[in-house]
């Protein structure tokens, strides 16, 4: 089971992972609740008409709304400063030196952070701007997120990126001429003691930082103030981007398992599955009516984003598929049919629904065993559709590298796996006759061409048998004519007398 990544346990575990000492310096911890008085519980549960505990309380909560705005603001220019040193640091240091950094190698180690760097510059400008000087507990920052938050989800390549990220950096570490470029960058940039790994992983930490920070900024935010809704909102706003995250960080998990079905499927035909789909919505078998004959066709259905893959299973061994075609879901529409006569193919159908193309004519009969699972079906066309929308709406897609490595991985994968005993029935096999050069001479070829045939056992097994026994059969020199001897009990050829 997947763990979630935006929780607090999460964050704990990935916060600097075996780093020790110095290296834990640079870990970004809350710190609102250290200046919290201890009596505070108790102002809040006590008498609130007392003037005096009243206002005591209240100017208890200011406290430690100012507290966590200024963790807020130190926070953020502080992970700023974070930024600037990688993208100034290691980045252009990086690309000056071309014999030991391609392009491919710097998106895979660093990823989009300068468009992260870019946002988060944008998004502190705007919290420095609400920020109130005089009256800090006034300040209102729940707006800003509401305003960045389309920008916060450029996080979620990033996240999906670093585990590449930390796989290329152990790779290139391991040689003495990365270790010492990296180290001279660092010093340079007069950063502090930490590795480029431990640098790379604040954005990871940033984005699950902040549902923790707006909680803590709520609970100290008066139901009266007027940065209230605006905080309300935001918090909800960062737990939607922390679960668009995590999601898409599944969607991209689950394209090696569909690249390594796809490879198990035999006879596979025209375009790849991750060209247009990340994710297996449902699968199940059902019977395909195909016109104009009405022939029905027993065939295993996987239902995928934009398109439904049906395949056939071999007579033999149930579980190898063969591919059989693919219809396109987007423009299709799924038309629930009542059981009784089809007036098109004049034939009665029960448990069926019909794929059917407004625009193209194209049309789908397919029909379930039970009423169950016709209902399955239908509600996973609905969420197939569902899937799409929110796609589009959040921009999600599998780059082309993603797709190649996938399709990489699974063709290694098939050729590490002990090959199939019969991968098709042998009787559907092409026997291919062995290619003989013209240089032989003939008589030798007419003798390669002759093929050995080993001397029949059929004689000699059926001698044995009861009947028999007794007798054998032989030639008397008479044109087709077989006599019985009694007492032979072995096959010798007569001799014409």
């Amino acid at each position: 089971m997947d763990l979630p990544l935006m929780t607090v346990q999460g964050l704990q575990a990935v916060s600097w992972a075996g780093m020790q000492g110095a290296d834990q310096q640079c870990c970004l911890q809350l710190r609102v609740n250290q200046d919290e008085p201890e009596d505070y519980e108790a102002l809040q549960a006590g008498d609130g008409g007392a003037e005096g505990g009243g206002a005591k309380a209240q100017s208890s909560r200011d406290q430690m709304r100012t507290n966590v705005i200024n963790e807020i603001l130190s926070t953020e220019q502080d992970y700023i400063k974070h930024l600037r040193d990688i993208c100034e640091g290691y980045i252009r240091q990086c690309r000056k030196r071309a014999d030991m950094f391609s392009e491919e190698q710097l998106h895979t180690i660093f990823g989009n952070i300068e468009d992260i760097y870019r946002c988060q510059k944008a998004f502190v400008k705007a919290l420095e701007q609400k920020f109130n000087r005089e009256q800090p507990h006034l300040s209102e920052l729940g707006a800003c997120f509401l305003e960045h938050q389309a920008n916060f989800q450029i996080y979620s390549e990033y996240c999906n990126n670093h585990p590449n990220a930390c796989v290329e950096l152990s790779r290139l570490t391991k040689l003495s001429k990365y270790v010492y470029f990296f180290e001279a960058c660092r010093l340079l940039q007069k950063m502090i003691d930490i590795s480029l790994d431990g640098f790379l992983l604040t954005p990871v930490q940033k984005i699950c930082k902040y549902p923790l920070q707006l909680a803590e900024l709520l609970k100290y935010t008066h139901p009266q103030h007027r940065d209230f809704k605006d905080v309300e909102a935001a918090l909800y706003a960062m737990k939607n981007v922390a679960q668009l995250i995590n999601e898409r960080k599944r969607r991209l998990e689950n394209i090696d398992k569909i690249a390594q079905w796809q490879s198990s499927i035999e006879d596979w035909e025209g375009e790849d599955l991750l060209v247009r789909s990340s994710e297996l919505i449902y699968s199940g078998e059902l019977t395909r009516v195909t016109q104009p004959q009405a022939r029905s066709q027993q065939r295993m259905f996987f239902l995928f984003d934009h398109q439904l893959i049906y395949c056939k299973k071999d007579l033999l061994r149930r579980d190898v598929l063969y591919y059989k075609g693919r219809v396109d879901m987007d423009g299709l529409e799924v038309v629930d049919l009542e059981d009784g006569k089809d007036r098109d193919l004049h034939m009665s159908i029960k448990n069926a629904f019909r794929l059917y193309g407004g625009t193209t004519g194209e049309s789908h009969l397919l029909c379930a065993r039970k009423t169950e699972q016709k209902q399955r079906w239908l509600k996973a066309f609905a969420k197939e559709r569902e899937q799409v929308r929110l796609d589009q709406e959040t921009g999600f897609s599998i780059t082309e590298l993603q797709r190649k490595q996938a399709m990489l991985n699974a063709s290694k994968q098939q050729v590490a796996r002990k090959p199939k005993a019969f991968s098709r029935p042998y009787y559907l096999t092409r026997q291919k006759h062995p290619a003989l050069t013209a240089s032989l001479p003939q008589q030798q070829v007419l003798v390669l061409a002759e093929p050995k045939r080993k001397p029949s056992t059929f004689w000699h097994s059926i001698s044995r048998l009861a009947p028999f026994r007794k007798f054998c059969f032989s030639n008397n020199g008479e044109k087709g004519l077989l006599v019985i001897q009694e007492d032979c009990l072995t096959l010798n050829e007569c001799e014409k007398p």
